[in-house]
């Protein structure tokens, strides 16, 4: 038993890994051969393993993170070393002994608590440190100059939109719009940018291509008109409209700014979720609220920005801290304040219906039109073959109402994972409900299994 809580599961830790062969590599390092100087506080477990070289491979796992630090050259995360250690640890017969830190991990935990603590005790509003004269006004006069750049693009925008409708969709041949989200990008609008670029593929998408692409326009044409007069819209849309354009709010503004709210709540770890463009390694997880039932996207990036992810929180956790949205009309993505309590294991989450998925995500949608989808706990769900063959879809237990899944799922090993784990009965399921159907992320057999 880890002081801090429970031991981990194996399951939790390979549900950790970024792959496959992640899993299988930190699955062979799970065993005490390679490994040398380990230890446990309860809060963090360290060890020293042999790698190719000379040096052993230092690794480090702050428990309540969860966070990692490893010596290797792994571009992965966490790393096989991580995993292997943390299979190590993990269980009931963990072989990591109770001690003090190493020296080398020491510095890393101590580092880390104390940047922890400057954050928790950060002054705000009136108690906050004055900055130089001068840092709000140039800020005021970069936001002001960024604001009519993205004004610029938007209505360049809207005269490509109006040309195409002009001359026919016919006349789009994809490539063009390449030159165009290279324009908004030069506007300081990443969103919009990554919109255009999105139509470039429209076209190839199948014999349904005009209605899709005019779809999609309108979302822009939609977006530009809401960013060009900005200033008439109700505050949790305008805000909307700012972040769909790219406009970012800072996390610690979100904390600590004069605005600050939080809020706190025993927070269900419902899935993690990582992706790879091959320029950018993106982590979600989502997470549900105990007590509120409010959903939660905690989002955080590395890769080529040279931030490591250094959170990492495997579905079936549970969270007593606070959480800041992010604003506007309705609000998903936060950041992580203050833990009130260190991380425990939770239940099978309560689900609804069909119908009351696809109610969550109308209403979804009607505050934010430019949503893809929106994240669901289904109960009572069962996997079946489509009527026609091609598809899957979920079925609630009664028969009356199913849900076509994502197409996407289609030929991939989450999909017969979820069938296999159902074996015909109804399970629960964790998924994100849009217009392509239903995406599913984690299944409880009782214990979560991520797909």
């Amino acid at each position: 038993m880890n002081p801090q809580g429970e031991r981990w599961t194996t399951d939790q830790v390979l549900a950790l890994a970024p792959d496959e062969a992640s899993r299988k590599a930190g699955g062979k390092l799970a065993a005490p051969g390679p490994w040398s100087d380990t230890g446990t506080d309860g809060g963090a477990v360290w060890g020293q393993c042999k790698g190719s070289g000379k040096k052993p491979y230092q690794t480090i796992v702050d428990i309540n993170g969860p966070a990692f630090k490893c010596s290797c050259p792994s571009r992965k995360f966490p790393c096989k070393h991580a995993l292997g250690l943390l299979l190590l640890w993990a269980g009931d017969g963990g072989e990591v002994p109770a001690g003090k830190p190493s020296p080398w991990a020491d510095e890393w935990l101590a580092g880390r608590r104390e940047r922890a603590g400057r954050a928790t005790a950060a002054p705000s509003g009136a108690d906050a440190p004055s900055r130089a004269p001068a840092a709000p006004e140039a800020a005021r006069r970069r936001a002001e100059r960024r604001m009519q750049r993205i004004g610029a693009g938007a209505t360049e925008l809207e005269q490509r939109l109006e040309d195409l409708l002009q001359s026919g969709l016919a006349s789009d041949g994809g490539g063009s719009w390449d030159e165009t989200a290279a324009r908004m990008v030069d506007a300081q609008a990443p969103g919009l940018a990554s919109r255009v670029r999105e139509l470039s593929s429209v076209v190839a998408s199948g014999p349904d291509w005009p209605a899709r692409l005019l779809e999609e326009c309108a979302l822009l044409h939609l977006l530009d008109q809401g960013f060009l007069g900005i200033e008439r819209l109700p505050g949790p849309l305008a805000a909307t409209v700012r972040a769909r354009v790219g406009l970012t709010t800072e996390a610690a503004d979100l904390l600590t700014g004069p605005d600050a709210a939080t809020v706190r709540d025993r927070w269900l770890v419902l899935a993690q979720q990582d992706s790879d463009d091959g320029m950018l390694l993106t982590r979600r997880i989502f997470l549900r609220g105990e007590r509120t039932g409010r959903m939660a996207l905690h989002l955080s990036f590395g890769g080529s920005t040279g931030r490591p992810l250094d959170l990492a929180l495997p579905p079936g956790l549970v969270l007593d801290a606070d959480l800041a949205y992010y604003p506007g009309a309705r609000p998903l993505r936060a950041t992580f304040g203050e833990r009130h309590a260190p991380v425990t294991h939770g239940p099978v989450p309560p689900g609804g219906g069909i119908d009351a998925a696809l109610a969550a995500y109308g209403d979804a949608l009607r505050d934010d039109p430019w949503l893809d989808s929106w994240p669901v706990v289904l109960s009572e769900v069962t996997p079946i073959p489509s009527r026609d063959g091609t598809g899957w879809q979920l079925a609630d237990a009664d028969g009356e109402s199913a849900l076509p899944l994502d197409p996407r799922c289609v030929g991939r090993t989450s999909l017969w994972q979820l069938v296999a784990l159902s074996g015909g009965a109804p399970i629960t399921v964790f998924g994100e409900c849009g217009h392509r159907g239903f995406l599913p992320l984690t299944a409880w057999d009782p214990t979560p299994v991520p797909l």
